[in-house]
């Protein structure tokens, strides 16, 4: 079982938890190279992986500056690592999660946040609880600068937005928001379900069914066809309906391919 560990408090008290319910537990740590002395944080995730019983395996990995460098690094970890690698993401992570989707405008995927399971295991946490899990038993953790630029738009979230919210509402916001992601979570994978029986190059199944089972038809088509599985947006989905339904013969989606319709049929054409 590969854990993903950073030497953060979540990252790390997986790993312990990981290695304490038994399993065969490797930690590796992802070296993105991207400040100073961030290859000595793979010394720290090696004494906790030494100190709870597991192996260890450090990776370096590089990512040039430039716009998204949150995405860019994300991308770049998800890389080297196995694809059943567990992430520490906690509780607060899928609020701030949660938010920052719907300040992209999302639709109701991205308001069902991060999906509970394998590769979530301490989903259900906060990071006080795995900062306490750290300190009583005495692994010691790295906390990473950068998780205080307020340049970064989710620590603005975490350190302006989820407070406010906490001071509007009088309480804490985060088991709301984790509550919410589990229900939009369950109407989606309903949804999700129905659309599956629809052929989404049919394009006079596509113009007859409801709009909502429709779009989720597209999205997951054309979600197959990119290469990081990544799911078009609204727009583009909306356009693909117009040419199902005959309002336009073609519309351009990501990377330059295009959806055409031909008797009756939708297909994706790669770039010319």
């Amino acid at each position: 079982m590969t854990c993903a560990v950073s030497g953060g408090a979540d990252s790390t008290a997986m790993l312990a938890l990981a290695a304490a319910s038994g399993l065969t537990v490797t930690a590796v740590h992802v070296d993105h190279g991207l400040r100073p002395g961030s290859s000595d944080e793979a010394e720290v995730v090696a004494a906790s992986a030494r100190r709870v019983g597991a192996a260890f395996r450090s990776v370096s990995v590089t990512v040039a500056p430039g716009p998204n460098l949150e995405e860019r690094a994300r991308i770049a970890r998800h890389s080297v690592l196995p694809p059943d690698t567990l992430f520490g993401h906690t509780a607060d992570d899928q609020a701030e999660t949660v938010l920052l989707n719907l300040l992209r405008g999302t639709g109701l995927h991205g308001l069902a946040g991060m999906r509970p399971g394998p590769r979530h295991p301490i989903l259900g946490l906060r990071r006080s609880e795995t900062r306490a899990i750290c300190d009583a038993l005495g692994l010691d953790v790295v906390d990473d600068p950068s998780n205080r630029d307020l340049r970064l738009r989710r620590n603005r979230v975490r350190y302006e937005l989820l407070p406010l919210l906490e001071d509007i509402a009088q309480r804490d916001v985060v088991p709301l928001l984790n509550r919410t992601a589990l229900i939009v979570r369950d109407a989606t994978d309903h949804l999700d379900a129905a659309a599956a029986a629809l052929d989404p190059t049919d394009a006079r199944s596509l113009a007859d069914a409801p709009p909502v089972l429709a779009r989720l038809a597209v999205r997951a088509w054309l979600a197959r066809c990119d290469e990081l599985g990544h799911p078009p947006d609204y727009a583009t989905i909306d356009r693909v309906l117009s040419v199902a339904r005959g309002e336009a013969a073609a519309t351009e989606v990501a990377g330059g391919w295009r959806v055409a319709r031909r008797a009756g049929r939708l297909r994706l054409e790669p770039p010319r």
